[in-house]
């Protein structure tokens, strides 16, 4: 009695063992549209990163350079009302500036007893993004200098 253990032999053994040993064509194919899929999903996530971090850098500039003009107000030059505009350095940021009065917290037609006076500024710098469309970023903060 012999017996052998596990699954009986296939007929026609030689084309059997050949279609086990490789994939089909309908398998590569679909290997190939998941991995272009994949690809395709990766390359947008990283080429929209690398533009976000473009903007952001251009963000933070446009912060900094905002930051030391409201800063400067008052100190590095004199106080007066108005309106001031300038550029950066590599001339892509442009900045105005615009000095007031405010009556904030005053009550109405009574004069002030104060010899102090609160000033509003406002700074805003534009520029032109590495996306091609025109970016703005406004700051603005009161200060408190003597009457002239």
């Amino acid at each position: 009695m012999n017996r052998l253990i596990g699954p009986a032999p296939a007929r026609g053994g030689p084309r059997c063992a050949k279609r086990a040993a490789g994939f089909t064509l309908i398998e590569v194919v679909v290997a190939f549209v998941l991995l272009t899929l994949i690809l395709a999903t990766s390359f947008e996530i990283f080429t929209t990163g690398f533009a976000r971090a473009g903007l952001l850098e251009e963000q933070s500039r446009a912060l900094v350079i905002a930051q030391s003009r409201l800063a400067a107000a008052g100190v590095e030059e004199t106080l007066k009302e108005g309106e001031t505009r300038g550029e950066s350095e590599d001339r892509r940021f442009q900045w105005t500036q615009s000095i007031r009065r405010s009556d904030e917290g005053s009550a109405p037609g009574k004069p002030a007893p104060s010899v102090y006076q609160l000033y509003r500024i406002d700074v805003v710098v534009a520029w032109q993004g590495s996306d091609n469309r025109h970016r703005e970023l406004a700051l603005s903060t009161l200060g408190l200098w003597t009457r002239a």
